[in-house]
């Protein structure tokens, strides 16, 4: 029996899947489309505070502090969004587990567009003193506390807005839309930098961005309104089966299997965009023939491989199983990745074609939120997936540079070693899942 289709149909699951055939219905797309663009317009938000990192740090701090506390108190505001995620996520998903969907998707983008736009209006520190730097992490909290209820609150939505049989497809089409976001967020940092000079870009060139980014959220508000709420919430309304107590204090007492298997995938995840994506490119330049700017063309490419990637493997997971695709997925980003980053040493001429094949393979971020939201039941399926998403991100997204920056005091290819070992931790975690009788059981909680 394949992972992809649940063994037993339920009374939500013949809501969600009435027509026979096996495209997408209208309805699916416009529903695919918008999330995917709020996700993109979301992610954007939150990224773009890192690439003008350097001149927020002048502009907001007193201007004789030494440059590494300056460096230091900057990133830390930057961190502050990461830290308020997995609390953000956690309350959003009881709202939307207990109200519904909806009103938490659209409540997400909101808490991040008005942020976003008030940081590009905001007063510096030459101005209003103290206050620049402490309304500027107040307003990154609730960035992070948006971005925590959006993701998982974004993979929900749509995957109980399609047919079961379309599920990892919706997945890994939004998932292209949350990557989208950071290539957004390059593209502007680029184009503000071309634009501008040094000293137009501290005057007022890095507040277009933010702005950009806030105005365009309040639209995607404004777009989300045409969605509906799902038909699974929809339905769990109408006959009067929502929690009946607290959801957190219900997976944490039923559904512990599926929060460590969520966790487990989602170090994955960040294995894949941590490693591959954010810190290879510090770790490649410098080496013979890679500049920095050829190596950030590179990158953007990567970015744009990634985006088909989570398409393509989406769609596999609904042709072959959630558990088959994480394997084969996870065995293709090791070896994509010891492939490029040893010849990267060797032969620099490769770069953009094997940092594109390796991006390709991180389309793995694909994968996961169908692993993961399969294992929870509908009722408490949003703070499932949130908590151990959230969770899991913020403890192994957080800790993975600095464990890797300490390995590579021993060897310069250390990257390769830790994201092969959770290569082959994905590749154990899918076979389960595809073959043992309980991992076939939890993938077919969904629904």
């Amino acid at each position: 029996m394949n992972d992809s289709v649940p063994a037993a149909s339920s009374p939500s699951a013949a809501s969600a899947s009435a027509s026979p055939e096996n495209t997408l219905k209208r309805g699916d797309i416009k529903v695919l489309g918008l999330s995917a663009l709020g996700g993109a317009l979301e992610f954007y938000d939150f990224v773009i505070f890192v690439f003008f990192a350097s001149v927020i740090g002048q502009l907001f701090f007193p201007p004789d502090i030494p440059e590494w506390l300056r460096q230091v108190q900057t990133y830390g505001i930057f961190a502050a969004g990461y830290l308020a995620r997995p609390l953000g996520g956690i309350i959003m998903a009881h709202f939307g587990d207990t109200l519904g969907r909806k009103k938490m998707f659209t409540l997400s983008i909101f808490l991040m567009s008005l942020p976003t736009l008030l940081m590009g209006l905001l007063p510096t520190y030459a101005v209003i003193g103290l206050w620049a730097p402490l309304l500027l992490v107040i307003l990154r909290i609730f960035q992070g506390a948006a971005v925590g209820g959006e993701v998982p609150g974004a993979w929900v939505f749509v995957s109980e807005h399609v047919a079961p049989r379309h599920n990892g497809l919706a997945c890994g089409t939004l998932s292209m839309g949350l990557v989208g976001g950071i290539l957004l967020g390059s593209l502007m940092s680029s184009a503000i930098n071309h634009a501008y000079s040094v000293e137009e870009i501290s005057d007022f060139g890095w507040r277009i961005p933010f702005i950009v980014g806030g105005v365009l959220g309040l639209v995607s508000v404004y777009l989300r309104r045409w969605l509906h709420e799902t038909p699974v919430f929809a339905e769990m309304q109408q006959k009067k089966t929502l929690a009946a107590e607290l959801p957190m204090k219900m997976i944490l007492r039923e559904q512990r299997p599926a929060i460590a298997v969520a966790m487990a995938a989602t170090w994955v995840l960040t294995a894949a965009i941590v490693v591959v994506i954010l810190m290879t490119p510090n770790l490649i330049s410098g080496l013979e023939g890679l500049s920095r700017a050829t190596v950030a063309s590179a990158n953007s490419l990567a970015i744009v491989a990634v985006c088909f990637g989570c398409v393509i493997s989406g769609y596999m997971v609904d042709r072959i199983g959630a558990g088959v695709t994480m394997a084969l997925w996870s065995g293709l980003l090791g070896v994509t990745y010891w492939v490029f980053l040893t010849t990267m040493h060797s032969d620099p001429s490769l770069l953009i074609p094997l940092y594109c094949l390796t991006g390709f393979s991180v389309g793995i971020v694909g994968v996961v939120p169908s692993i993961a939201i399969r294992g929870f039941p509908p009722v408490v399926r949003f703070t499932g997936l949130s908590f151990s998403y959230n969770v899991a991100y913020a403890i192994f997204g957080g800790f993975t540079p600095i464990m890797v920056a300490a390995m590579m005091e021993s060897s310069p290819l250390s990257p390769i070693w830790y994201v092969g070992a959770l290569s082959v931790m994905g590749v154990v975690l899918g076979l389960w899942l595809a073959v043992n009788p309980r991992g076939r059981e939890m993938m077919n909680v969904s629904h």
